[in-house]
């Protein structure tokens, strides 16, 4: 308020209200100085990115409140929506919020053009970046270009992690009148204040959550808003059940070797993990190919290497060739090869060089016999180690002996003899011309 000589003047009451925000302020720390900070679209100019950063609404400069001091927080476009926060780093308990906009160094009200760009802007404190999990902290219904201050505060006695200051202009809404068509982010300082350690409450921050188990206590009342991990109720008097474990003992515990030994602050498993998993938690499966105990176990030829237990390493979807087994970790019988085994090998020089996946013989074949598998016999006339030796009139034996060629096997049709030798209608025929010859 502004007396016609140009004084400041304040009613009583309201200079009570400042002189305890005040107090407050001096009470509690500024958790958000120096904090990470983002915004939507931020503003570059020329390859400039500082001027106008999200992290110089929480820098601690607000002496100069222009969009070109080079000390406030600039959105680049106008838009529909504007959004702009604070990472705490960690979870804070908050007691009130104080917020400095641009006003570029002019008077505030309806003849600054930058008033109506706030009208109806949103503060949320949440765990994370996300507005809509956390705590609405106040929504502006009832400012006007006449009443909305150029340096607000809002009392947010809850605990969280990011402040979030949003605003929208959102289409098919009809907003009053006296708002922007669009919203955009012109922000010179983001102050949050609350207790720098979690645990405490009080106007100074000293006296401890009246609650053993309780981590986030009303900074104010020190009623217990949040427990530590591991521990639920109204006190926190409950310790988590077997099996869950963190904050609220929502989260479900790995796959532990033991669930009694899964920690209920952050779910480790004390004496590690059942087989098949992997990590402090023990929720991880262990690598394709690897499976058991801390997954030291290397899975067999299975037909997928996918389809491995990461447990006991039974192959789901059977062998690989050449292999037999729950996990196919065994080679095939002496003499069989192939998928499941169920192949026979061929003749090969000595049966144990017969390869259990394809059936090749590694040493060659036994006599009488050729081919990679040796299951083919030698061609006719032909016998012994490769099929290199010839048999004795080898166009007229059906078979020989593979020591000495005789035709042990028969001749082939129209010859006869011990070797196969004679033409059998040569030899007719001369038997007729001595038959006839003698018959005379």
């Amino acid at each position: 308020m502004v007396s016609l000589s140009g004084d400041s003047v304040y009613p009583h009451d309201v200079l009570t209200v400042l002189f305890c925000l005040l107090t407050v302020s001096q009470a509690y720390v500024n958790v958000a100085l120096n904090k990470p900070a983002y915004q939507q679209n931020p503003y570059v100019v020329n390859g400039d990115y500082d001027t106008y950063d999200a992290s110089n609404a929480v820098d601690g400069h607000k002496s100069d409140l222009s969009s070109w001091g080079g000390q406030c927080a600039i959105l680049s476009d106008w838009g529909q929506t504007a959004t702009w926060w604070v990472n705490l780093t960690t979870i804070h308990s908050i007691n009130h919020i104080t917020i400095y906009f641009v006003t570029n160094n002019k008077p505030w009200g309806p003849s600054n053009v930058l008033t109506k760009f706030f009208l109806g802007f949103s503060v949320y404190v949440s765990n994370t970046t996300d507005r809509l999990q956390g705590t609405l902290c106040y929504k502006d219904d009832n400012f006007t270009l006449d009443t909305i201050p150029a340096v607000f505060t809002t009392a947010c006695p809850v605990y969280g992690q990011y402040v979030i200051f949003y605003n929208e202009r959102l289409p098919g809404v009809t907003y009053p009148d006296e708002y922007s068509d669009f919203v955009y982010i012109a922000l010179c300082e983001v102050e949050v204040y609350g207790c720098p350690a979690t645990g405490y409450f009080g106007s100074n921050c000293s006296v401890p959550c009246p609650d053993v188990n309780c981590q986030y206590c009303h900074i104010e009342t020190g009623t217990c808003r949040g427990c530590k991990p591991g521990y639920k109720g109204h006190r926190c008097e409950i310790t988590c059940e077997r099996g869950t474990y963190g904050a609220g003992c929502k989260e479900t515990c790995g796959t532990c070797r033991d669930v009694n030994q899964c920690s209920i602050n952050n779910g480790t498993c004390l004496t590690g993990c059942d087989a098949g998993y992997k990590g402090d938690l023990c929720k991880t499966a262990c690598d394709r190919g690897w499976y058991g105990y801390d997954c030291k176990e290397t899975c067999g030829h299975c037909r997928d290497r996918y389809l491995c237990s990461n447990i006991n390493g039974w192959c789901r979807t059977g062998c690989d060739p050449g292999y037999q087994g729950d996990l196919c970790k065994t080679s095939c019988d002496r003499g069989s090869y192939g998928s499941e085994c169920n192949e026979t090998c061929g003749h090969c020089r000595d049966v144990d060089h017969c390869s259990n996946i394809n059936g090749t013989c590694s040493t060659g074949c036994d006599a009488d016999y050729q081919g990679d598998l040796c299951k083919t016999p030698c061609p006719v006339g032909y016998f012994g180690e490769d099929c290199s030796e010839t048999c004795i009139n080898s166009y007229t034996c059906d078979g020989c002996n593979d020591v000495s060629g005789s035709c042990d096997y028969g001749c082939r049709p129209g010859w006869i003899g011990y070797f196969c030798q004679k033409n059998r209608s040569k030899t007719r025929l001369d038997y007729l011309s001595l038959k006839s010859h003698h018959g005379r």
